[in-house]
């Protein structure tokens, strides 16, 4: 800052005024101008540790998730940061490798960096227990909630997208509906069921416990449990999965009998895995989980918070988007 000083022909004082956007004090435009002028000529870059020790503050938010290479997490982290610059803020990211020992040190290493801010993702919609050092600054969860009911959450709205599939069925003339539902107990599999049901009865439709069979998220487990529907003596006509995975199982095992999608029987599956989804043959429509959305609305949150607004204490729900392709 001396260097930038003596070469604008300036105090060192009215240096840190301009550099560090201090507005509140009466400079001369043309002082700011030759400052910057020469801050710029000379490479000149703040410190960022010494400006955070000072202000209390840093610009930065913190991202604790499990696996920072995971689908999902990169879409919540792009909504996040795609977000956080819109108030010139940037994220620090930490990956626990799904470890739950490391998920206190990675969030001291955070605070080190007076982050001024947490988000803590989880790679699936569950309830979490964090650690206690995250309440030393703001902490906004997303795609999981608190079990002690500390922080606000962000969450999808299972619900909806369970009853926005069926619904699209439905629409599509279908009255058999098969169900092939992920592990039980599992916040999505309890939301998107009721979702099925609430469809089913808003047409007026009696739900048939015969064709609402368990599976366990995997191609296997889908293609297991569509055999068990596409063997009863009144098939479904149409199939909600409640996620890709098992939608693809589903695929072989109607293929297998010499039956057509969706000439024969529809199918819908959950989570827009794009893999899947839009490479399966015909390709799958399916409800998305809104991970970039969720990411950016765990933001919102956040900024207003830090900014001293009232503390969010509810969970907040993010709508679940039908992507229409070929398998309705």
């Amino acid at each position: 800052m001396q260097d930038v000083a003596r070469h604008a022909g300036v105090s060192r004082t009215a240096v840190s005024l301009v550099l560090n956007d201090r507005f509140d004090v009466t400079l001369a435009s043309d002082t700011r101008e030759r400052v910057m002028s020469s801050a710029t000529e000379l490479g000149y870059r703040p410190n960022a540790g010494a400006r955070a020790l000072a202000q209390q503050r840093s610009d930065w938010y913190g991202l604790v998730t499990e696996i920072v290479t995971a689908p999902f997490a990169v879409d919540v982290i792009k909504g996040a940061q795609d977000r956080a610059m819109t108030d010139d803020k940037y994220l620090l990211i930490a990956s626990t490798e799904s470890d739950p020992a490391a998920e206190t040190t990675a969030i001291e290493r955070l605070l080190e960096q007076r982050v001024e801010g947490l988000i803590y993702a989880a790679t699936w919609h569950r309830g979490v227990s964090v650690p206690d050092i995250a309440s030393e600054v703001p902490t906004v969860l997303v795609n999981c909630f608190d079990r002690d009911g500390r922080f606000p959450s962000v969450v999808p709205d299972e619900r909806a997208g369970g009853y926005r599939a069926t619904a699209r069925l439905l629409r599509a003339g279908h009255r058999r509906i098969g169900f092939i539902n992920l592990d039980p107990g599992i916040p999505a599999a309890i939301g998107r069921r009721q979702g099925y049901l609430a469809a089913l009865a808003d047409a007026g439709i009696p739900a048939d416990e015969q064709w609402q069979v368990t599976g366990h998220a995997t191609a296997d487990s889908g293609f297991a449990a569509a055999e068990v529907l596409l063997d009863l003596a009144d098939p479904p006509s149409a199939i909600f999965c409640a996620n890709d995975r098992m939608a693809m199982g589903a695929y072989d095992a109607i293929k297998e009998r010499g039956l057509r999608i969706p000439d024969d029987i529809a199918v819908i599956g959950f989570d827009n895995q794009e893999l899947i989804a839009g490479y399966l043959r015909p390709a799958l429509t399916t409800v998305a989980l809104p991970f970039e959305q969720m990411g950016a609305r765990g933001v919102d949150i956040l900024a207003a918070i830090t900014a001293g607004e009232p503390t969010v204490t509810k969970r907040v729900t993010v709508d679940c988007p039908l992507l229409e392709r070929s398998s309705v």
